[in-house]
């Protein structure tokens, strides 16, 4: 994105997520005397004065790349202030393109498989989009009132043999010295799996037990007016309408759970948006987004056309008669890095 603003400037930009068959990430590398120059980054750049993201979006990669984006989708948005200049940036995924890629102007690009993004300096806006392209298509809620304590255990090594690499404990029925005890085991568990657990509970039990992030609740986020962590740990929030998703893309929040899609058991007097409503709060809330609410196996797909990231689950895994069943088959085909970089 070879475009630039200088002394304090705000700019808009697009960037693209594109992937070839394989699931490579195309990468780009800026000019040296560009801003950030000499780092990769995804390929796009500036919006022109009342083009829609979509439309640069399409213009920067047929200029850059001398592709033709035929279908894309929001992936993220991002805000970072560099010392000279504040890039309000908008992620594209692009699900189909034309053409064969090659840097235009001069730039080298490579094909990267999306697990050895790490290795690569990219500028500190792209960071978020590293993380968010290692979102797994499960986002797993525990439910360990349905068991006893060995049982849970039990049940959560299987899934994480399974598959699951992102995991929410979510223990409301626990007393604090309690659930402080199970997060240390779960942390634990999970890590010797290479799994990460978002802990719904308050920040500092977040980094006393070692999680890797927290799962900010209704109550939560409205409490919050900045980022709870840091960015050495990941921020989820729970949301039901486009305030509460304007919200946690305030804060920083890395990723979102939208609900309910459907109705449930557990909230059986919420009322459900359903795939309509669900698409077009997911495609305006700027960062990904897992469909929560009665979601079966068979969902994933529903809820990828309608523009997330992927489902998260509770009782469509742990009260299934195998629920690491249910898990590996929602693993199987998953794209994106097997560790966030």
């Amino acid at each position: 994105m070879p475009s630039t603003g200088r002394d304090g400037a705000v700019i808009d930009v697009v960037a693209g997520v594109v992937t070839d068959a394989a699931g490579r990430v195309l990468i780009a590398r800026r000019h040296d005397g560009s801003h950030q120059g000499g780092k990769w980054e995804f390929p796009g750049g500036k919006k022109h004065p009342g083009e829609s993201a979509f439309a640069a979006l399409v213009r920067e990669l047929e200029e850059e790349l001398d592709i033709k984006v035929e279908s894309a989708q929001p992936l993220t948005s991002v805000t970072h202030a560099y010392p000279d200049v504040t890039v309000d940036l908008e992620v594209w995924r692009v699900r189909r393109f034309s053409g064969t890629a090659h840097g235009r102007e001069g730039q080298p690009i490579r094909w990267v498989a999306a697990e050895d993004l790490g290795a690569y300096e990219f500028p500190e806006a792209d960071q978020p989009v590293l993380r968010a392209l290692w979102l797994p298509p499960l986002y797993l809620l525990s439910d360990g009132g349905r068991f006893g304590p060995e049982d849970f255990l039990r049940h959560l090594e299987s899934v994480l043999v399974a598959g699951a690499k992102l995991i929410q404990l979510r223990e409301p029925q626990l007393s604090p010295p309690e659930f402080r005890s199970r997060a240390e085991t779960v942390v634990g568990t999970c890590h010797r799996h290479g799994a990460r657990v978002l802990l719904n509970a308050p920040a500092e039990i977040v980094q006393e037990c070692g999680a890797d992030g927290i799962h900010l609740n209704g109550r939560r986020l409205e409490q919050c007016a900045s980022r709870p962590l840091d960015s050495r740990y990941w921020v989820a929030a729970s949301c039901h309408d486009t305030t509460q998703l304007n919200h946690a893309r305030r804060i920083g929040a890395d990723f979102v759970v939208l609900s309910p899609v459907r109705s449930t058991r557990s909230h059986p007097l919420a009322r459900p948006l359903g795939w309509e409503a669900f698409a077009t709060l997911c495609s305006a809330a700027g960062l990904p987004v897992y469909a929560l609410g009665g979601m079966e196996v068979g969902d994933l797909e529903k809820a990828r056309q309608a523009g997330a990231q992927g489902i998260a689950m509770l009782s469509g895994v742990w009260a299934a008669t195998e629920p690491e069943s249910v898990v590996a088959s929602l693993i199987r085909g998953t794209e994106g890095v097997s560790s966030p970089p």
